[in-house]
C-alpha cells in the first residue's frame, strides 16, 4: 500500500508518496514534490495538483499525514502566514484517504527517530550507557526560522510524542555582553519579555548581528549597507544568517563574535533541555541550522557551554547528542507515521 507524507510551511509545501516495503524499515520514496506556498490560494488546490496530475499514474495513497506549521486543535490547523485553515477530516472525506492525521511539524520528527539510518545523522557524543536511565526518553531542538522542541518516549516501533512549547522560555544570559544584548534587543524589538527563539534561531543570528553592528566600532563594516535593505526586504533578511556564516568561515572578526554569542546560547539550551528532560536515549539537533553547522556544534566552545551546568554537568556526558543532517527529515517523519496510520483500523 501506498502512504503520502506533507510538510508544509508557511513558504512552501513538500509532499511526497510512498510504499510500503515488507523489506525495509524506514519509508520508501516513490515521487515527491514542492510547492511554494504563496503561489496558492488554498492547501486543498495544491493536494488536488500533486494526486491527480503529479501522481496519476501511481496507486492513491491510503493514509495520510500532514505536518504543518501553526496551531493545532481537533485535527485542525490554521497555518498564520497564509490565512490557510485546514481540517484533516475534510481532506479524508475529499481525497478519500482512510486514515488522515495532522501534526505539529517540529513534534512529528519524534517519529521519525526509530527509522533513521546512518546517513541521515552524526553523533557529537555517544554518552555513557547507565542500567538506572531511560532509554526510552527522547528530546529534539531544531533552531531554523523559529526554534522548535519536541520530546518523545521510544520503545522499539512504539512511539509517543509529547508536544512542547519550551522554544519560547525567557532567554537567560550568562555575561555582561549577553546582558547588553538582551537589553537592546528588548528596546529594538519592543517587547517586554525576550524568548530563548529570538536568540536561537536563524533570525536571531541576525538579530545578533544588528546589535553588533550598532556598536562604534562597526560602523564601517560592509554589511552596514545590507541593514539598510534588510529594512525593506524580507528576502534579503533570509539572506542575512548565511552571509554571516561565511564572512565568519573568511576570518572576519565582527561576525566570529557573532556566531559564537548564538553558538553559547544554543549550546547553554541543549544543556537546559537535556536536564530537564534526562533524555538518555537521545538529544537531537535538528533544524534548517543544523546540516550547516555540524562541525560548529562539535567544537570546544560548543561543548564547554553545554557542560557548563555546575554540580549537574556529569549527567549530561551520560545522554547522547546527535545531530539530523537529511535537510527533509520533516517529510521523512510524516512519512514514518503515515506509514504508522495504515495499520489503524
Amino acid at each position: 500500500m501506498n502512504f503520502l507524507a506533507c510538510d508544509l510551511g508557511g513558504t512552501k509545501v513538500l509532499l511526497g508518496i510512498f510504499k510500503e516495503d515488507a523489506n525495509e524499515d524506514s519509508p520508501d520514496l516513490i515521487f515527491k514534490k514542492k510547492y511554494i506556498s504563496s503561489e496558492w490560494g488554498s492547501f486543498e488546490l495544491i493536494l488536488e495538483d500533486f494526486l491527480k496530475n503529479e501522481c496519476k499514474n501511481i496507486t492513491h495513497p491510503s493514509s495520510a499525514c500532514f505536518a504543518v506549521a501553526g496551531p493545532l486543535s481537533n485535527n485542525e490547523a490554521k497555518i498564520m502566514n497564509l490565512s490557510w485553515n485546514i481540517s484533516g477530516k475534510a481532506l479524508q472525506n475529499k481525497f478519500n484517504f482512510k486514515n488522515c492525521e495532522l501534526i505539529n511539524d517540529f513534534a512529528v520528527q519524534i517519529y521519525g527517530i526509530p527509522y533513521l539510518k546512518k546517513n541521515q545523522y552524526s553523533t557529537i557524543q555517544n554518552g555513557i550507557n547507565s542500567d538506572s536511565a531511560n532509554n526510552d526518553l527522547h528530546a529534539i531542538v531544531g533552531a531554523g526560522t523559529g526554534l522548535g522542541i519536541a520530546r518523545g518516549i521510544i520503545s522499539g516501533r512504539k512511539v509517543k510524542v509529547l508536544a512542547s512549547e519550551g522554544g519560547h522560555v525567557e532567554y537567560s544570559p550568562k555575561s555582561e555582553l549577553e546582558w547588553e544584548l538582551k537589553i537592546w534587543l528588548k528596546n529594538y524589538l519592543k517587547v517586554e519579555r525576550l524568548s530563548i527563539e529570538r536568540i536561537v534561531s536563524g533570525n536571531g543570528l541576525s538579530r545578533i548581528a544588528e546589535w553588533r553592528l550598532s556598536k562604534p566600532d562597526a560602523q564601517k563594516h560592509h554589511l552596514q549597507k545590507y541593514l539598510i535593505k534588510i529594512k525593506n526586504s524580507d528576502a534579503a533578511r533570509k539572506e542575512l544568517p548565511e552571509k554571516i556564516c561565511n564572512l565568519s568561515k573568511e576570518g572576519d572578526q565582527l561576525m566570529i563574535e557573532v556566531e559564537r554569542i548564538w553558538l553559547g546560547a544554543y549550546a547553554s539550551l541543549l544543556g537546559d533541555v537535556a536536564l530537564q528532560e534526562l533524555c538518555f536515549g537521545g538529544l537531537w539537533i535538528s533544524g534548517g541550522t543544523a546540516p550547516k553547522h555540524f562541525k560548529n556544534f562539535k567544537s570546544d566552545l560548543f561543548m564547554k557551554h553545554f557542560f557548563d551546568k555546575g554540580r549537574l554537568k556529569d549527567i549530561l556526558k551520560t545522554i547522547p547528542m546527535k545531530v539530523i543532517l537529511d535537510e527533509e527529515f520533516g517529510l521523512f517523519s510524516a512519512a514514518c507515521r503515515a506509514k504508522m496510520l495504515l495499520k489503524i483500523k
